[in-house]
């Protein structure tokens, strides 16, 4: 990567809120699961394992930045659900299976997308409580740069 990329990406991830770093995270794992799929279906066993490791590396830090003080069945439900994650990834890697990876896929797709349309709910409630329009000044959307 270039000095330039590098540099947009600090600055990003810098001035990235804490909902805008999780989606980061997300759009990162997904991307990772992605990869160790292709390196299966092209027979590239250490970039396998690898991209496997890279997107385990990331929900296990999901699973353990959870606050189980805030929703105690929330977190023990994202608690399994993560754990679920890492041994189906676990198990693609000891036998070279795409099919558990795609399956983890979607879980980390469908998780983003419901803490995306979770983060506007609360931003809608936040607009409204502060008595601001939802089209107003300031209020542009600014898309989230995927994870690189």
């Amino acid at each position: 990567m270039n000095g330039y990329v590098n540099q947009y990406l600090t600055n990003s991830v810098n001035s990235a809120s804490p909902e805008q770093l999780m989606l980061m995270l997300y759009d990162g794992a997904i991307r990772f699961i992605s990869l160790g799929i292709q390196a299966i279906e092209n027979g590239l066993i250490d970039k396998r394992a690898y991209y496997i490791n890279k997107t385990s590396a990331i929900v296990s830090e999901f699973a353990a930045t959870l606050d189980h003080s805030m929703n105690p069945q929330l977190a023990e439900d994202l608690d399994a659900l993560y754990s679920y994650m890492l041994n189906r990834m676990m198990e693609a890697n000891l036998k070279n299976d795409a099919e558990l990876l795609i399956e983890v896929k979607q879980m980390l797709s469908e998780l983003r997308a419901t803490w995306a349309q979770a983060i506007e709910i609360n931003k809608q409630e936040m607009r409204e409580a502060a008595g601001v329009e939802p089209n107003g000044p300031g209020m542009h959307y600014k898309p989230l740069a995927a994870a690189m």
